[in-house]
């Protein structure tokens, strides 16, 4: 494959299948989407070229007089504001919770990205709050990316994701499952699948108000991200740390992938769907997304 840019590599990543899950739920076919191997790392390149190209077309950045595009981040999403910001010509600033792993830290800052820290006991609400008083003091200065209100956030999974998945499964996909963070993947995916036929859509979320899922949102202790419209979902399921840590372990042990521990949540909920499904004697094609993968997580070396 050649491209004109690195920005045209985003998307069409490739599905594979979860075997050893599936000895645990005959019948059912468990299939995972590796987002991890967009250019930037995460499933979050996609919404984050989705508004960073809105915002060219509509001359809110770029150029030397173009306002600085700014946005709140646990961080996968500040990882692709940075690389696809330096491959575009677009000033980022970056407000993260000061506790974010220090390879993400040290990623966006590679890529040129301007780094602002918000309390890291407030978690990723703390760093909504800072943008936004940010934005609010200097609105001539930013471009407001917002990812959990911007309508690019989702479109991107409707466009993109859901077409991928739909094509890639021959249109034999039966439910999706994936986890709760800005709420784009879960609700664009959703949307384009249903535009195909009926999937049923099942949201993952923590267990726990403070977890260690990083990435992921416990709604009923959030800010809900305006994008996130859980009317639309046929399911959402609670995954506790730990479950969410030790399936990811076991995907590393038992199939090679270096899953992230978000992805290990998705996955405890396709295996508990794909589960359910071989119990009641159903056959199913269950296919969840890994937003990435677990060296996001580890500490640089010493």
């Amino acid at each position: 494959m050649i491209l004109d840019a690195l920005a045209d590599a985003v998307g069409n990543t490739p599905m594979v299948r979860l075997r050893c899950l599936e000895a645990e739920a005959p019948g059912v076919q468990i299939w995972a989407k590796l987002d991890w191997l967009n250019p930037g790392g995460s499933v979050k390149d996609r919404a984050a070229l989705f508004i960073v190209r809105d915002a060219l077309a509509r001359r809110l950045v770029g150029g030397p007089t173009g306002r600085t595009l700014i946005d709140s981040t646990s961080g996968n999403t500040g990882i692709a504001y940075a690389w696809l910001g330096a491959a575009l010509g677009v000033r980022v600033a970056l407000v993260m919770p000061g506790n974010v792993s220090e390879a993400r830290k040290h990623l966006t800052r590679a890529y040129g990205a301007q780094q602002i820290f918000s309390d890291a006991l407030e978690q990723s609400d703390g760093a909504i709050r800072l943008c936004r008083e940010l934005v609010e003091k200097e609105p001539d200065r930013w471009f407001y990316a917002d990812q959990y209100s911007n309508p690019m956030n989702p479109r991107a999974h409707e466009q993109t994701t859901a077409e991928e998945i739909w094509r890639d499964t021959n249109g034999t996909v039966t439910h999706f499952v994936a986890g709760i963070g800005t709420g784009g993947t879960i609700m664009g995916t959703g949307r384009g699948l249903r535009r195909h036929g009926s999937v049923e859509i099942v949201a993952v979320e923590p267990a726990e108000a403070l977890h260690g899922l990083e990435g992921l949102k416990h709604m009923p202790s959030s800010i809900v991200p305006p994008i996130y419209e859980e009317s639309e979902l046929d399911r959402k399921l609670s995954v506790s740390t730990d479950a969410g840590w030790d399936m990811a372990e076991r995907l590393i042990a038992e199939e090679g992938l270096l899953a992230g521990h978000s992805a290990g949540a998705a996955a405890v909920g396709a295996l508990q769907i794909a589960s359910e499904l071989s119990r009641a004697r159903r056959s199913g094609v269950v296919v969840t997304l890994f937003p990435d993968r677990a060296d996001r997580y580890l500490p640089p070396p010493r």
